[in-house]
Order: structure tokens, then C-alpha cells, then sequence
């Protein structure tokens, strides 16, 4: 009974707070204040958390983890690049492409296109692109005519509908390999399809047929190869092993060059984000530190008299660890059950306001991705719970050791 004394005494002053108002009030700011910041912590890293996701799974699906291209020559004996690319643990497999840049006329102006030629029984293998389209659009570049398959967004833009031609400008044959640059000169393409990705990609690339885009060019070869990793991370370092390989002389590029500033923002939001949360659990912690100073103030008395009754110092010293253990569990507490249940619906909740208010909290023309993503990760609400009640705890010390300290004497000379 002795050793569970201190917790009792504690529960029951904690319970008593209600007796001053002005402390029961401070008390309830500080537990709504970590409350308010642990829900928010766990709400910003399951975004954070959302966003690597879908930039792995959505974005890096589509865009190649590495390419290998030809410098100022098509790759001739890609089927060897590919044979190699097996070879080498950690490269799940690798597919030929064709690359081509176009204009496309929009109204006022022109728009730059990048065009890809590929080989859907290829393709499908380095690309989730299918995922992203209908049936029909992707069979449609399974065939060697001058089919072309466009982003919905650009679809949009130029006022175009699948089924109608599109007038697609393209440097001629001597520009293309290295001489003067020629007249432009028109190709014409039947738009048999389209694509929803959402961002920059559906705005400025379009796929064709890979045998179409050699049979336009007059390629005997293709432009590269697409390669893709099992570990995203892994990506720099095997593809520069497999480009080393190769007799040939090859352009390396991996994601990290094109995507990776998606990447490193993320991170970096993540950071600050954290950081300022956490800042604002250690404000909310400070209001602790006001509440049981006055706490020991307005119990001086009783302080003295458990000490008089034989409480020992580290025994008053619990008694108030535990009046602000008990704020902090239970602003961890609820805290942790509001972020949660907002991480698990985030994407809804998101879209129930923007149908709400009639706003756009992420647009497809700047973002890869149209909608608010979540990924609740548990080791990350464990650590911002148990961060936000250590943080607790730490601010019950200088108030719990001042409240050991009183001289029962004093303090009942002067009740």
C-alpha cells in the first residue's frame, strides 16, 4: 500500500483540480494542446507517408526507374542490353523504347510533345502505364499503324476527343541525326486512346507503337532501354553497373534525376513539419508546468501535512509526476485516436470538403497526383505518442522537486 500511496494521492489531486477553476482551465489547455498536436503529427506524417506511396507506386510505376540511350546512335542489340539487365540481381526486367519530340497546335500556339514509342508485351513488364488507361487504348498501340494514345489532360486542352486526328509537327530525318535542322514536318496520328495520371507527365507525353515509331524514323534499332528495380533506392547504382557493361556508348539516367526533387521535398516537408509539431507538443507541455506550480501552491498545506505524517520527499515528488502524467496520457490519448481516425480517411474527408467549399486542394496541371494521399504508418503514431507523453513527464520535474522542497513548518505557519 505504501508504494502505490504516492498514485493514489496523485489521482486524487488530480481529480480535485476542479476545485480552482482558473488551474482546471490551464489544465485543460495544456491536455488540448498536446492533444491538438499529436493528432496533427500523426494526420501530417500518414500525408507524408501517402505521398512517398503514391510517388513510388504511381508516379515511378509509370516514369522508369533507369534508362540506358544511345549517344547520337540507336541502341542496334538491345536484346542484349536486356539479356544483361537479367543477369544482375536486383534489376527485375528492362524493355526497348523509341523517344520523340513533337509540337502539337493548341489554341494560341503550339505545345512541345514528348512521344514514346513502345512494345506493350515489353512495356508491361518495366510499367504499370496499362493501370492507367482502358483496354482498348492499350491494345491500340499493340499494332504497327499510326495510333496515339494522349494524356486526358492534354486531350482536354486541345479540345480533342479519342477517334480524332491529331496534326503532330517533327524535326525531319537530317535534323534527328545530328545535321541541320530542316523544315518541320507534319505527321498525322489517329488518337485511339487516352491515359489518367494526374501532374506533368499527362500534360506533355504520349505513347505510339514502337514499330511505328522505328517504321517514322527509319530506325533500325530503338532509342534505349527502360529498366526497372525491385528497390526504387537501389536504382542509381545497378543501372550504372549494367550501363558499364555495355560495349556500346550510353547515356545512365535513373529517377533520382528526374523525379528525385519530388522526393527530396517530401523529405523536407516531412522535416520541418515534424519539427514544428513537436514544437508546438512542447509548448502545450509548458502549460504542465504552469498548471502544477499552482497546484503546489494551492496544496502547500496538504503537502505539509503528508510530509508531517511521514511521506518522504520522492514520495510528494510522485504525487505531482502523476497529477501531469495523467494530463499529457490523456491529451496523448485522444490526441492519438483523432490523428488516427483522420489518417484512415484522409482522402475522403479531403474530398468531402473540396465538394463542400468547391475547392481544389491538389490540381492534376501541377501535381502527379489530383487527391489528398494517407498512409497510416503504426511505428510512426507509437513514436509521436510516446514522444509527446516523455515530453509530458519531463515538464512534471521542476514543479514535482519544488513541491518536495516546501518546509512543513513554514508552509502550515502560515495557513
Amino acid at each position: 500500500m505504501r508504494g502505490t500511496l504516492p498514485l493514489a494521492i496523485g489521482w486524487r489531486f488530480y481529480r480535485a483540480r476542479q476545485a480552482n477553476s482558473f488551474i482546471s482551465f490551464i489544465s485543460f489547455a495544456s491536455t488540448a494542446g498536446i492533444a491538438l498536436g499529436v493528432a496533427v503529427l500523426i494526420l501530417v506524417l500518414s500525408a507524408m507517408n501517402g505521398f512517398e506511396r503514391e510517388l513510388e507506386q504511381r508516379l515511378l510505376g509509370v516514369v522508369s526507374h533507369g534508362e540506358l540511350t544511345g549517344v547520337n546512335e540507336p541502341l542496334h542489340d538491345w536484346q542484349k542490353t536486356v539479356a544483361d539487365a537479367a543477369h544482375i540481381q536486383g534489376i527485375s526486367a528492362a524493355a526497348p523504347f523509341i523517344q520523340l519530340q513533337g509540337l502539337v497546335q493548341k489554341p494560341g500556339g503550339f505545345q512541345g510533345l514528348s512521344i514514346v514509342g513502345i512494345d506493350i508485351a515489353e512495356e508491361a513488364k518495366v510499367s504499370t502505364l496499362a493501370d492507367y488507361m482502358t483496354p482498348a487504348s492499350w491494345q491500340s498501340l499493340a499494332t504497327d499503324e499510326n495510333h496515339i494514345v494522349l494524356g486526358q489532360g492534354l486531350l482536354d486542352k486541345l479540345g480533342l476527343e479519342v477517334g480524332d486526328i491529331l496534326a503532330l509537327y517533327m524535326p525531319n530525318k537530317t535534323a534527328e541525326q545530328g545535321g541541320s535542322l530542316g523544315a518541320a514536318k507534319s505527321h498525322r496520328f489517329v488518337i485511339s486512346g487516352s491515359y489518367r495520371l494526374g501532374g506533368e507527365l499527362e500534360l506533355s507525353t504520349a505513347y505510339i507503337p514502337l514499330r511505328y515509331a522505328a517504321e517514322l524514323l527509319q530506325m533500325d534499332g530503338v532509342s534505349g532501354v527502360r529498366i526497372k528495380v525491385d528497390k526504387v533506392f537501389d536504382a542509381p547504382g545497378l543501372i550504372r553497373e549494367l550501363g558499364y557493361s555495355q560495349d556500346q556508348y550510353l547515356y545512365i539516367s535513373d529517377w533520382t534525376r528526374t523525379q528525385g526533387h519530388l522526393y527530396q521535398d517530401i523529405q523536407l516537408v516531412r522535416t520541418v513539419m515534424y519539427l514544428v509539431l513537436a514544437l508546438v507538443i512542447a509548448v502545450a507541455c509548458f502549460n504542465i508546468v504552469s498548471t502544477l506550480v499552482m497546484a503546489v501552491r494551492d496544496k502547500a498545506s496538504e503537502i505539509a501535512i503528508l510530509m508531517t505524517m511521514g511521506l518522504d520527499r520522492t514520495a510528494i515528488m510522485t504525487i505531482f509526476m502523476v497529477q501531469g502524467a495523467l494530463n499529457g496520457l490523456l491529451g496523448c490519448a485522444f490526441g492519438g485516436l483523432i490523428g488516427v481516425a483522420l489518417a484512415l480517411n484522409l482522402s475522403s474527408f479531403a474530398s468531402g470538403l473540396e465538394r463542400l467549399f468547391g475547392m481544389t486542394f491538389l490540381s492534376a496541371d501541377v501535381y502527379f497526383i489530383d487527391f489528398l494521399p494517407s498512409q497510416l504508418q503504426w511505428p510512426d503514431a507509437a513514436l509521436v505518442i510516446t514522444m509527446a507523453f516523455v515530453m509530458s513527464l519531463l515538464a512534471t520535474l521542476y514543479p514535482a522537486f519544488k513541491a518536495s522542497q516546501i518546509a512543513p513548518a513554514t508552509a502550515l505557519a502560515g495557513r
